[in-house]
């Protein structure tokens, strides 16, 4: 049985932390992923880190903000080295600072190869999180996505599935293309259309309209190690997370 992780972004709206924690340990799941607002003081590390423990939870990847990598990594490694995390994950890049260009993607992807090679110094892996626009064609045809990867070959993919549908994609070309850069997916689901407005269109994973039980076997033939269940607006986030874990288990 594939261990699973869990987006811990999932549950924002569902204080306390501790709860969720919880949660997850009893389900089932063994890891989670953690994204930046929840390090972003050491009351809030603290807190994190005592229910890992607690619940008996790891932590291999978490979301941490490109400008934290760039200008402080002594701080990425040392909260790296603290949670035992292996990868981190650029997860966002805020409408304003979106490259417009071919050129501009790819000098975006020559920065996350710089950090790259930056963390890999104390021993971490960096990877990218898509949304929808990474897989929105430019004027000329090219892939945001591929021009990040192309100018970053030691940085890993981290594939958010469902984001890559909602653009238009095929969601089997990138899991051929990247193979076992996908080092992490992201299982989300989506609802049939007008259903779950609610949930921002989203589902949980396996109640809804993508084939993830053909996507999951594809994912682990070509070598991806983490699955981490996520909902970006889940209305019941026990819901969400047991339902995901449970279809998951027939994958």
């Amino acid at each position: 049985m594939t261990a699973l992780s869990y987006q811990l972004y999932s549950s924002r709206l569902f204080p306390p932390l501790e709860d969720t924690l919880k949660m997850l340990a009893e389900i089932g799941y063994a890891h989670v992923e953690g994204y930046s607002a929840l390090l972003a003081d050491s009351a809030g590390v603290d807190a994190l880190e005592s229910g890992l423990q607690a619940h008996g939870l790891t932590m291999p990847s978490c979301h941490v903000g490109l400008d934290m990598c760039e200008n402080d990594p002594g701080a990425v490694a040392q909260l790296a080295s603290r949670f035992g995390i292996e990868t981190i994950v650029i997860p966002y890049i805020q409408p304003d600072d979106r490259p417009a260009t071919a050129d501009g993607w790819r000098a975006y992807g020559q920065r996350l190869a710089a950090v790259a090679q930056e963390l890999s110094k104390s021993g971490l892996k960096l990877a990218y999180h898509n949304h929808d626009f990474e897989f929105v064609p430019l004027a000329d045809g090219a892939l945001p996505m591929d021009l990040i990867l192309e100018s970053a070959p030691t940085v890993l993919f981290e594939y958010d599935v469902a984001w890559a549908v909602r653009a238009g994609a095929d969601p089997m070309i990138p899991v051929a293309k990247y193979g076992s850069r996908i080092a992490i997916a992201h299982l989300k689901d989506i609802a049939p259309d007008g259903e779950a407005q609610d949930e921002d269109g989203w589902a949980d994973v396996g109640h809804g309209i993508m084939d993830w039980s053909s996507l999951f076997q594809s994912l682990r033939a070509v070598g991806t190690r983490h699955f981490v269940m996520e909902h970006d607006n889940p209305s019941d986030h026990r819901r969400f997370a047991q339902r995901a874990f449970d279809a998951t288990q027939t994958f």
